[in-house]
């Protein structure tokens, strides 16, 4: 008896470590239906926002959603990996730059959780990492969005000579 339930033990654990390890090494059937959906990129104040900064700064390129490890380096002697983990998964909500990609400034639209502890020290470190790579951050709160007149206001100090607003 005491045999038997030994073998039973076995068996399970045997069943147990093949089903964990086919689940770490994901062979999942290709034909498998991913339980997954599509989102829209931008809210209804985001989307707002970006038809008017695309139709205040038509000599820029005006980008959604970017993540900050697409706008910003670690300088060479510095561990790249322990710095592209403190921004890990952070965006900005819009991206100025000039024709030639070159960034002009990070624009972010705050709402109500831009209100909170945590975001906004996450905030902070977000406009810390931006303003540590030299780009300059706007921020504009969803109440009160800009105009053209402001957008242009607010980009073109960050613009130099580039522009002609």
């Amino acid at each position: 008896m005491a045999m038997l339930i030994v073998l039973i033990c076995v068996v399970v654990l045997i069943l147990v470590a093949k089903v964990m390890l086919k689940r770490r090494a994901g062979n999942a059937p290709v034909d498998e239906v991913w339980p997954v959906y599509a989102k829209k990129l931008l809210s209804q104040p985001e989307q707002i926002l970006y038809f008017r900064l695309v139709k205040a700064l038509p000599e820029g390129i005006v980008l959604a959603q970017v993540q900050l490890s697409r706008l910003i380096g670690v300088k060479k002697g510095h561990n790249r990996h322990a710095w592209n983990n403190r921004i890990n998964r952070m965006s900005v909500d819009f991206v100025i730059c000039n024709k030639d990609a070159s960034i002009v400034a990070a624009v972010e639209l705050d709402d109500a959780t831009h209100a909170s502890i945590y975001r906004t020290a996450a905030d902070k470190k977000k406009d810390r990492a931006l303003a540590s790579a030299g780009i300059p951050v706007i921020r504009w709160h969803v109440n009160a969005l800009p105009d053209g007149m402001s957008i242009q206001s607010a980009i073109r100090p960050q613009t130099g000579s580039a522009w002609t607003l």
